[in-house]
């Protein structure tokens, strides 16, 4: 362009309006692209440049620091109440299965069990007894659960086709598939003592049978929580007890369940401390909630800002210099720091909320509050990568990952193909005769386990051996699944990132290729503490005397 033309530039007014297109002199061109230039290195600025650029404080910076500390605290806070619910849980399923199931032992890998008809009424006889025996031999404080005034009943029920008529040894049945449903009631009338006689006044139908549940429900409050003063919890456990005989097998699993359901008390008294540390935990929740709310603006005006900024470059490059912007450099306005430090946001603001709610004594939704802050808290401890990355040895690591990230999906992809083939294949073959091939979801799991090198030898032996047929395709099964994904596909995995690694360590070395955008703004040679940056960018004065600096600087150089 001659410095006698004129040319047209689209700029925005200081409010942020389209100021229109007029001509513009070569000089005042000049300005305006410095000034943008100047504008566009700010904006990628990091904290420290940005102070001593303006001489502003790194608010957001001290904002996501104060953040991670509160928002750990409160995970904390929160994992050592819940390990306390789950920890009287677990000893309530394990204190239940000792009451109420006959002979039961710990045990996590034998599976209770009963093979004859008396067995299968000396058992519910024997849950029967000792329901109504609880308030004398139980060492906890459980007790019935009442409607009104009315202890709630025991209640045994089976399950049986209607109609059935079997003959395995001539080999005829004749089934009528509706299934019908017979229930007795027990109630728990003081005073509580053993039955002499069996208690169980119903005939089961072995032969039609499909289950038989033990179904009732009992109260007990947590006293553990009083060492740390907290107020202590209700809890309504209902149990079940399933008998499973679907299969008419010849063997009747036994299985004991409850559902757990937490509430306030509703009537207490608790001397010797005051119930204000419930309280302080709310309000410490209410500052936590506040903090990540303003975390949480700050963070969308600056992707906002970034929106607008690559609008402003893209049109600018268009008309300046008649050329279309990349994707690559508008992605590169798009902090995908700040969208993760959003989701994380979002996340504990629901996590706090539902603490808070849980904490009055309103919901005990634990799992879910436990997912939203800690899924929260991992986003939050990530974006620390962010401020590491300002560090070139540190930002090595967030670059390989960025940069492989592409490949290493695509490579994924490849390889979960033939993954699922055989997790199928495994599934269908080796499922009848192999504990860890039974179901899809075990398959998988399995084979995972297989890749990282674990379990691998109990994999290969406890395969059966009733089909040789079967054992042999298990050999060569195994024999080409481990060779192919451990020697090859897990080698060409770290391969990939690998040489990623490498090529970014030379590009480091011998320089990094610009982009448009990046070769734009390294054309302004302004340092952060020039005093270019400070200057009020709706006033002219400022730009001018930045651009009069380097005209001079450059006249000196061409003199020289």
């Amino acid at each position: 362009m001659d410095d006698s033309s004129e040319a047209y530039l689209c700029i925005n007014d200081p409010n942020g309006n389209r100021a229109g297109h007029w001509p513009e002199s070569h000089a005042h061109l000049e300005q305006e692209e410095e000034k943008f230039r100047r504008k566009l290195k700010y904006f990628f600025m990091n904290p420290c440049d940005k102070y001593k650029a303006r001489r502003r404080k790194p608010w957001k910076l001290i904002l996501q620091i104060v953040k991670i500390a509160v928002v750990t605290i409160q995970l904390v806070s929160f994992g050592l109440s819940n390990q306390m619910v789950v920890k009287f849980k677990e000893e309530n399923l394990i204190a239940f299965k000792h009451l109420f199931l006959k002979s039961f032992t710990d045990s996590s890998t034998d599976t209770y069990t009963i093979y004859t008809q008396q067995d299968v009424y000396m058992h519910i006889a024997y849950t029967v007894e000792q329901f109504l025996m609880l308030p004398s031999i139980t060492v906890g404080n459980h007790d019935y659960k009442k409607e009104g005034d009315v202890r709630t009943p025991l209640t045994v029920c089976q399950q049986f086709y209607r109609n059935g008529s079997i003959s395995p040894a001539n080999e005829t049945f004749d089934i009528d598939a509706q299934v019908e449903k017979e229930c007795l009631q027990i109630y728990p009338v003081p005073p509580f003592s053993t039955f002499t006689t069996n208690p169980l006044n119903m005939t089961l139908h072995f032969e039609r049978m499909l289950t038989v549940t033990v179904n009732f429900a009992l109260k007990a409050i947590n006293l553990e929580t009083v060492e740390y003063h907290e107020l202590p919890d209700c809890y309504d456990f209902d149990i079940m007890i399933t008998f499973d005989n679907k299969a008419h097998s010849g063997r009747i699993t036994v299985d004991l369940d409850n559902d757990v359901h937490i509430y306030e008390c509703r009537d207490w008294s608790f001397t010797g401390t005051s119930p204000g540390s419930m309280y302080m935990l709310v309000l410490f929740d209410v500052v936590v909630i506040l903090i990540l709310v303003l975390s949480l603006l700050l963070c969308m005006r600056s992707v906002k800002a970034g929106v607008q900024l690559q609008f402003e470059y893209t049109e600018f490059f268009s008309i300046r210099y008649g050329k279309h912007v990349s994707l690559s450099d508008r992605m590169e306005f798009i902090n995908g720091w700040y969208i993760l430090i959003i989701v994380s946001d979002v996340l504990t603001i629901a996590g706090s909320l539902l603490k808070i709610i849980i904490q009055l004594k309103a919901l005990a939704s634990y799992d879910l509050c436990s997912i939203l802050l800690g899924t929260g808290t991992m986003l939050v401890w990530i974006g620390v990568l962010r401020y590491m990355g300002y560090f070139k040895k540190y930002n090595i690591l967030i670059i390989t990952l960025r940069a492989a990230l592409p490949n290493v999906i695509r490579f994924t992809c490849c390889a979960a193909m033939i993954y699922l083939g055989y997790c199928f294949c495994g599934w269908i073959v080796l499922g009848p005769y192999h504990t860890k091939f039974r179901t899809l979801n075990v398959v998988s799991e399995s084979l995972f386990s297989l890749i990282n090198g674990d379990d691998m030898f109990a994999t290969f032996k406890n395969m059966q051996q009733k089909s040789y047929v079967v054992w042999l395709f298990s050999r060569l099964y195994l024999y080409t699944f481990v060779s192919l994904f451990i020697y090859m596909v897990l080698s060409l995995f770290i391969t990939l990132i690998t040489d990623t690694y490498d090529t970014i360590k030379h590009q480091q070395l011998d320089g990094e290729p610009m982009s448009d955008l990046q070769a734009f703004i390294m054309q302004c040679k302004d340092p952060p503490e020039s005093g270019c940056f400070s200057v009020d960018e709706n006033s002219g004065g400022g730009c001018l005397m930045c651009c009069c600096l380097h005209r001079t600087h450059g006249s000196d150089e061409d003199s020289d």
